[in-house]
C-alpha cells in the first residue's frame, strides 16, 4: 500500500514534513485561508537534483473516510535560472461538522529523492 511508502516527522526537526497552517483561524461556514509549507523552520533545497515536486491538501470531513483533494501545486522551477518555493495556498469554505467527529486536513509533499511526506491537522 502506498500509505508504507508516507513519511512523517517533527517539522522542526524535518524539511521535507508539509506544514499546514490557518493563519487567519477557523470558523465552520465561513472562508478560510489554509496555506501549506515544506521547508518552514529547515530551509528544502531547491535544485535539479533535489527538490519538492507537489504538495497536494486534502480534508476529510467528520465521520467520514472519504478524502477530497482541496488544491495541488506542482513547482517545475529548480535551479540557479528559475527558483520556486514550496508554498501552496488557497481559500476554501468547510462546512461545519457533525459535534461528535473532528475533520482533518491532510498534507502530502513529494521530495524527488525521499519521497512521500505527510501531516494532519485536525479542524
Amino acid at each position: 500500500m502506498i500509505s508504507q511508502l508516507m513519511k512523517s516527522a517533527d517539522w522542526k526537526a524535518e524539511k521535507h514534513v508539509p506544514v499546514i497552517t490557518l493563519p487567519g483561524g477557523f470558523k465552520p461556514g465561513e472562508p478560510v485561508e489554509v496555506e501549506v509549507t515544506v521547508g518552514k523552520e529547515i530551509p528544502h533545497p531547491n535544485t535539479i537534483d533535489h527538490h519538492i515536486a507537489w504538495i497536494a491538501l486534502y480534508y476529510v470531513a467528520g465521520g467520514s473516510q472519504l478524502p477530497v483533494e482541496l488544491a495541488r501545486a506542482e513547482f517545475c522551477g529548480h535551479g540557479p535560472s528559475v527558483f520556486t518555493e514550496p508554498v501552496l495556498k488557497t481559500i476554501v469554505r468547510f462546512p461545519t461538522p457533525p459535534p461528535s467527529h473532528t475533520s482533518t486536513l491532510h498534507a502530502v509533499a513529494y521530495c524527488n529523492l525521499h519521497g512521500l511526506w505527510e501531516s494532519e491537522v485536525a479542524i
